[in-house]
């Protein structure tokens, strides 16, 4: 609770606002990509005119559902807005880590930089994961209504804490070494994870979640023992 109150102390800062931005605006981006796409393979799906027996020739089914898809494009963009956004922002949630440890952890030295294609490729892989899953989720929703919000905290806190707390250490450790402790810690990682997944349900302060938890997953590595030898020796994860 106290890497989530330190995340939030520092939600004021400019380099978290400018990732905040960035990850916001290239999501609309996406969506809008997306959603041309989507309505391109429709009209490019249904022909201009075909006939029926007894009936003739129909010309207006490809409008008709045009018009019909223009409600499932915005219902699917409402449905993937935050994970998409969570996406984006995830591509520039090393510049939180780093505006995090300039403030509160001075004196580390140098963190190891991810190429952009291994960190594009993880938010592409976290992005499937995470959209997976809750579609998958939606079936014990149905079945096990009263717990769906426990259901979705507790599948939500587990996919973000592994993402954003590995995220975090493999700057400062070899993968070896940070998969070993996030397995060690699981449970306080869990935790951590499942309250920073609770806004995941509130409109607008959803699209927070990437920036807070990279932020409090920060706070959280370097209050882990384990971690005290990223600080001394930050050459090893090089």
């Amino acid at each position: 609770m106290s890497s989530i109150l330190k995340a939030l102390s520092q939600l004021g800062d400019p380099r978290f606002r400018n990732v905040l931005l960035k990850g916001i605006g290239l999501a609309i981006v996406t969506l809008f990509a997306i959603s041309a796409v989507f309505l391109w393979v429709v009209g490019w799906i249904v022909p201009d005119s075909f006939t029926l027996p007894w009936i003739g020739t129909i010309t207006w089914i490809d409008n008709v559902l045009s018009w019909t898809a223009v409600p499932v494009v915005i219902l699917m963009s409402a449905f993937l807005m935050v994970p998409v956004a969570s996406a984006m922002t995830g591509i520039f949630l090393d510049d939180v880590a780093q505006a995090v440890e300039d403030t509160h952890y001075p004196g580390l030295g140098p963190a190891r930089k991810m190429p952009i294609g291994e960190i594009i490729g993880d938010t592409l892989r976290f992005l499937g994961v995470i959209v997976g899953a809750n579609l998958i989720a939606l079936l014990f929703y149905l079945f096990l209504t009263p717990f769906a919000p426990l259901i979705f905290w507790g599948l939500n806190g587990f996919l973000l804490g592994r993402e954003y707390f590995q995220m975090v250490a493999i700057r400062r450790l070899p993968k070896a070494d940070a998969d070993r402790m996030r397995k060690a810690n699981l449970g306080r990682i869990w935790l951590t994870g499942g309250l920073m997944a609770i806004p995941l349900s509130i409109p607008i302060v959803n699209v927070l979640v990437p920036v807070l938890g990279a932020a409090a997953f920060t706070h959280l590595f370097h209050s882990l023992p384990a971690s005290t030898s990223a600080r001394t020796s930050p050459d090893r994860a090089l």
